[in-house]
């Protein structure tokens, strides 16, 4: 019988009451490892109330125990990575690098978070007006959950739940129930750390799980990544129950090469951000747009062989670049996308369609993808495909490219390659996207920056992690005082102000 990967309330792993599970599979063999209870609203209230009973307590620590169980937790994560990143490879199918990869980004957000002491000291003005001073300070919402996506099974929950313990909160995290298991060894690895039972909960789950949290009475906000219909849904739904929302969404990344660019720099790039993790990155850039036919024609012809040289296979393989998809729905649904592509006549340079792996014939293995000629009305420009296909679309001069970006419906992350210093303050301050970078192809930003998109990218007004995370899972509180001097001057009727 199949293990079920199961719930963490309270403190304690908690098996599913439900009657209602899924398969867990291996993406490399196709096979079913495991299956993950799925929860019922019931379930979720259960750590609604354990979160609850822990919350007066967790508020009432000070900042500087709490970065303190944080420093632990960061200890243990540095001294087992190789254990979550296995549990990330198995599930998810990225190859070992890239899991430990997104490990060390997640823990570069508990190493911010453990500045709690500093992040969360207020402002102090002495004498507003008269013998009256001001002073700002910042207290946890209460209870919050995160809903994360099945790209980032570790790194994800940790650009949320650091932030919003070190800041007070109790967290309920909800993760794809595609790759369920790194949530388990975050939570035992948090207890281990010294975080009371009932402040950090993890409840598997589906569709049910979801709105359960997202209309609960008692759960003050919602961080949430994944795509944007789901994004909006999120925020619409969070935003009608009265809660705070943060929801990241898709993509569609673009990269403009400019006739100056270091063209082996710029195709070096292109493959780790195109193909890295299988494309299944909310920030991979997934169009090139060279300028100029020259340019383009020197991008795909030093492209072409490198695609085709890919090295993929089992992510427990050292020497692969690249694993399989997650599933067989998303394995379907990128090869959708390349029918598409070519049917609606971009020119198919690279066919990943076709790669099949002795041994691993039942894997969900997609081969590096490369269009050309693609045009901004097709299927494979407009949408977010997820995995490794590249589209180059081409564009005669600078402006037409940035143009292209700036009417996209995404607004998530975007590079340029250039020697140009001119074109890219320019393109760095004109363009309609929330993270650029300059002769960086994954602008993702460093956890004490924030994170997040513009457009159909973002719902919500606050971005993830770094001063914007610190905002989001706290409120504002404002204290005018004035202490008693024996003068006195009446009661006064109008609209207070400091003369």
């Amino acid at each position: 019988m199949a293990q079920e990967i199961s719930h963490f309330i309270g403190g304690r792993i908690v098996a599913g009451k439900s009657g209602r599970s899924a398969p867990v599979y291996n993406p490399a063999t196709g096979e079913s490892s495991a299956t993950v209870a799925l929860a019922s609203t019931a379930e979720v209230r259960s750590a609604v109330e354990a979160a609850k009973a822990a919350a007066p307590g967790w508020a009432a620590t000070t900042p500087l125990r709490r970065a303190r169980i944080l420093n632990r937790f960061l200890a243990i994560l540095e001294q087992r990575i190789d254990t979550l990143a296995a549990v990330i490879t198995a599930e998810h199918g990225k190859v070992l690098s890239d899991a430990k990869g997104e490990i060390q980004r997640g823990m570069e957000v508990v190493e911010f978070a453990t500045a709690a002491p500093q992040l969360l000291k207020g402002e102090v003005t002495e004498n507003v007006g008269t013998r009256v001073d001001s002073h700002s300070l910042r207290q946890p919402l209460g209870v919050v959950a995160g809903i994360t996506p099945f790209n980032f099974p570790a790194m994800v929950p940790m650009w949320m739940f650091p932030v919003a313990l070190a800041c007070g909160n109790c967290f309920i995290l909800k993760p794809s129930e595609r790759d369920p298991s790194a949530s388990l060894l975050l939570a035992e690895w948090l207890k281990e750390a010294g975080l009371p039972d009932g402040v950090f909960s993890v409840v598997q789950g589906d569709k049910e799980a979801v709105d359960a949290i997202l209309t609960d009475p008692d759960i003050n906000a919602v961080s949430f990544v994944g795509s944007t219909p789901i994004a909006r849904y999120i925020y619409e739904t969070a935003t009608r129950h009265g809660k705070r929302c943060q929801a990241l969404g898709g993509a569609k990344n673009h990269m403009i090469v400019m006739p100056d660019a270091d063209m082996d720099q710029a195709v070096d790039a292109l493959m780790g951000a195109a193909y890295g993790s299988a494309g299944e990155r909310c920030m991979a850039i997934s169009v090139a747009v060279p300028i100029g036919d020259k340019t383009a024609d020197a991008l795909v012809a030093k492209l072409e062989p490198k695609i085709r040289a890919l090295k993929i296979g089992p992510g427990t393989d050292p020497e692969a670049e690249m694993g399989p998809l997650v599933t067989k729905q998303h394995y379907d649904k990128v090869r959708g996308y390349i029918d598409a592509g070519e049917a609606e006549g971009a020119k198919l340079v690279v066919d990943g369609r076709s790669f099949r792996m002795q041994g691993y014939e039942d894997g969900y293995f997609v081969g590096g993808t490369l269009f050309d000629n693609v045009t901004t009305d097709m299927k494979i420009y407009k949408e977010e495909i997820f995995g490794p296909v590249l589209a180059v679309a081409r564009a005669p001069d600078y402006a037409t490219a940035a143009r292209m970006i700036n009417e996209h419906e995404f607004g998530n992350g975007t590079a340029i390659f250039t020697r140009d210093g001119d074109a890219a303050r320019e393109f760095a301050h004109q363009i309609q996207v929330g993270m650029v970078g300059i002769n960086v192809p994954i602008p993702v930003p460093m956890a004490f920056h924030s994170f997040g998109g513009w457009k159909a990218s973002l719902f919500g007004d606050h971005h993830m992690h770094g001063p914007e995370g610190v905002r989001f899972y706290t409120k504002l509180k404002t204290i005018t005082s004035r202490w008693p001097t024996g003068i006195r001057s009446g009661a006064d009727f109008v609209m207070p102000t400091m003369k």
